[in-house]
């Protein structure tokens, strides 16, 4: 078990994926904070301020990397924590999204739930 609740801010429009990985986080003690686009997910880390953030790329609205680069426009936000997690596999997006200051960046059909919850415990403890 955590020592406090600890946060965490997913940014995914897929809603069954993201209602299982909420659901996975909350059994094991983290408090989930949603959004279905960057522009809200934007909004929720900067008055939120989560622990840290599982940030989709393709999404309505706002994309995932055009909201890192706003984050990093923040003071808070420019040392957020945040994981890319995507379905997209290819080299130029993730040179982007690690330049932009993400912390790592997961093809979702490469990893498990389980798997996506230790890389986040370890970003947490990092």
């Amino acid at each position: 078990m955590l020592d406090k609740q600890e946060t965490i801010l997913i940014v995914e429009d897929e809603i069954t994926l993201n209602e299982l990985i909420c659901k996975k986080f909350e059994s094991d003690g983290f408090l989930m904070l949603e959004a279905k686009n960057g522009e809200e997910g934007l909004k929720i880390a900067l008055s939120s301020r989560p622990d840290i953030i599982l940030l989709d790329i393709v999404m309505p609205v706002m994309d995932g990397i055009t909201m890192l680069e706003k984050l990093r426009e923040d003071e808070w936000g420019k040392n957020a924590k945040v994981i890319m997690l995507t379905n997209l596999n290819d080299s130029e997006r993730v040179a982007t999204a690690m330049t932009r200051g993400s912390y790592d960046y997961l093809v979702k059909c490469d990893w498990t739930i389980e798997d996506i919850v230790k890389k986040v415990r370890e970003k947490l403890r990092s």
